[in-house]
């Protein structure tokens, strides 16, 4: 046998693994930025404002003979609206359809805020369980093995990895391990596919992550960007029409801006992301609209990706 017919036959022998791996922790952690990093695209929204996720978010990668397809959930915290208990609910789903949960730690946070409420929650779930701790840069590496110690004491991980999913370092023992430990079987999607979000939704997350970037100190998170109209020109452009809905008449001046400054600043970054991601040139029309109490409104949880929580 010719080394040429061997390696072809070895490479034939090697069986695909595939499933999902659930990122969950508390807001802020890094999870949006840590999916991004392992897929290599931009698949989940990243601001400085907490709880940008809302919905399960799915990116895809592939490493080795594996399809890792990672589920960025929202941030868990303590619900005080519909809003905030329909994204808990949903983080907690997620982790509960994985095949794998990652539960990603700032370490320079440690076990303050909501990780221990996380923790003890996580004692209830029976999926495998890997422990990863991330900004490792801004950390003595004796706090981390502590850290690393006294998250174990309360849950049993499988492994524990310390990261940086801004720079990269420890990323690669991640998807090693996860690429070995996943279930054989098929592929769930296309090898070419990065994510199962619709173009539609990702290009309004987009917005809505220039719309935090520029207003996150003045701006509710609960502002809310819907694509409305979506138009392939002859010419191969896209003009493309969003609609940014705020709860109050204050907060669409805020989103406006001084002479329109504002969302003019918004339009022009998201068009610019959005022609890189579409390789098309892109013409984005953005228009902002007051809806009291959308909070309460099942339809824009639907939209969301949510499920409306009633009572």
């Amino acid at each position: 046998m010719t080394e040429e017919i061997k390696d072809t036959a070895e490479t034939e022998a090697v069986a695909t693994r595939s499933g999902f791996v659930a990122l969950i922790g508390a807001t802020n952690a890094g999870k949006s930025t840590l999916v991004n990093r392992l897929v290599g695209a931009k698949v989940s929204i990243v601001s400085h404002k907490v709880q940008t996720t809302r919905a399960i978010v799915r990116g895809i990668a592939i490493h080795n003979n594996a399809q890792i397809v990672f589920m960025d959930t929202p941030g868990i915290f303590k619900p005080r609206r519909r809003l905030d208990r329909a994204m808990v609910t949903t983080a907690w789903g997620g982790a509960k359809d994985a095949d794998v949960i990652m539960l990603l730690i700032d370490s320079e946070r440690g076990l303050k805020g909501d990780a221990e409420t996380i923790l003890e929650g996580l004692k209830e779930v029976p999926q495998r369980k890997i422990l990863v701790l991330n900004k490792i840069d801004q950390v003595s590496r004796e706090d981390l093995l502590k850290l690393a110690a006294a998250v174990n004491e309360f849950v049993n991980f499988d492994r524990t990895f310390m990261i940086s999913a801004l720079n990269g370092s420890g990323c690669e023992d991640v998807m090693d391990y996860l690429a070995t430990e996943l279930p054989e079987g098929p592929w769930y999607y296309p090898e070419d596919q990065i994510s199962d979000l619709p173009m539609r939704q990702l290009a309004a997350e987009i917005t809505r992550e220039k719309l935090f970037l520029r207003l996150h100190q003045e701006l509710p998170y609960s502002s809310h960007v819907e694509t409305e109209k979506w138009e392939e020109r002859k010419d191969g452009s896209v003009r493309i029409e969003q609609v940014i809905y705020v709860e109050r008449d204050s907060q669409k001046k805020i989103a406006l801006g001084r002479n329109g400054e504002a969302i003019k600043a918004i339009s022009m970054a998201s068009r610019k992301e959005l022609s890189e991601i579409l390789e098309q040139p892109v013409h984005l029309f953005l228009f902002v609209k007051v809806r009291e109490n959308w909070g309460d409104d099942p339809e824009r949880f639907r939209e969301m990706g949510l499920e409306f929580p009633r009572g």
